[in-house]
């Protein structure tokens, strides 16, 4: 286990969805008062979707300065725009299109309409974000989130597949993805760990094997989960159900 990767347990997934939001305004505040522009990955999947609705539905929404957040995604379905499994159209209607951000600042994954074919729309979301990144292959992410699926993936990183492998590029084109649909694209595992802070969020009894084996540092090759680290924290918030498999030792009581 990385130096400083805290658990920390809620009852339920509402109160884990909201708690996560209220600590993301909380953040995004304090972050905004030291630095200009604040970098944000976002996740898709029921969890993650959920914490952005929450982040919408909360009295302090609007304590953060939207205009100098920039949004960027973890990995993105291979869908026409605006088709509603994409997770960029999940995440508008959720927060985006009730909260006053800048529309360059939101950096959406290419489209299957746009014109590109998938590896040609990989190279130019890598471009973007080496553009952002100002000399750097990549802006300087200040939260990253994630959600984590039953067989431990993160993004569009899967077990034993191809893309948890790269380590030469920051985004990877995902071909023959084990859940649907096929195609999608994905920040590589550098990529997300070069974020300050990884938040992975998790709800569901259906999560606890993947958690357990996450934390116990199984190969992440087989647990991409595993491979999650943040430069300065790494946060799984989970709910109780998600939690079952999770050695004492590990949770924390607070941040």
């Amino acid at each position: 286990m990385g130096n400083g990767r805290r658990v920390i347990v809620h009852q339920d997934k509402q109160s884990l969805t909201g708690a996560v939001a209220a600590r993301f305004i909380t953040k995004v505040v304090d972050l905004q008062d030291e630095q200009p522009e604040v970098n944000i990955v976002l996740t898709g999947g029921s969890v993650g979707i959920a914490v952005l609705a929450a982040i919408n539905a909360s009295p302090a929404r609007d304590n953060v300065d939207w205009s100098r957040v920039q949004l960027w995604w973890g990995d993105e379905r291979w869908l026409p725009y605006g088709d509603h499994e994409r997770n960029d159209q999940q995440a508008r209607e959720a927060l985006i299109d009730h909260v006053a951000l800048r529309p360059e600042n939101i950096h959406y994954f290419p489209a299957s309409d746009g014109g590109l074919d998938l590896d040609a729309a990989a190279t130019q979301y890598a471009k973007e974000l080496a553009t952002a990144g100002a000399g750097s292959p990549l802006p300087r992410f200040d939260i990253t989130f994630l959600g984590v699926g039953p067989d431990g993936h993160i993004a569009s990183l899967f077990p034993n597949r191809e893309g948890i492998k790269v380590t030469d590029a920051t985004v990877v084109s995902v071909r023959n993805s084990p859940k649907p649909p096929p195609e999608r694209l994905s920040l590589t595992i550098g990529a997300i760990n070069s974020s300050d802070r990884v938040w992975l969020v998790m709800a569901g009894a259906d999560k606890a094997s993947a958690l357990g084996l996450a934390l116990a540092g199984v190969s992440m090759f087989e647990v991409p989960a595993a491979a999650a680290e943040g430069r300065k924290r790494t946060v799984f918030f989970v709910d109780k159900d998600a939690a079952a498999e999770v050695p004492g030792d590990l949770i924390a009581t607070d941040y």
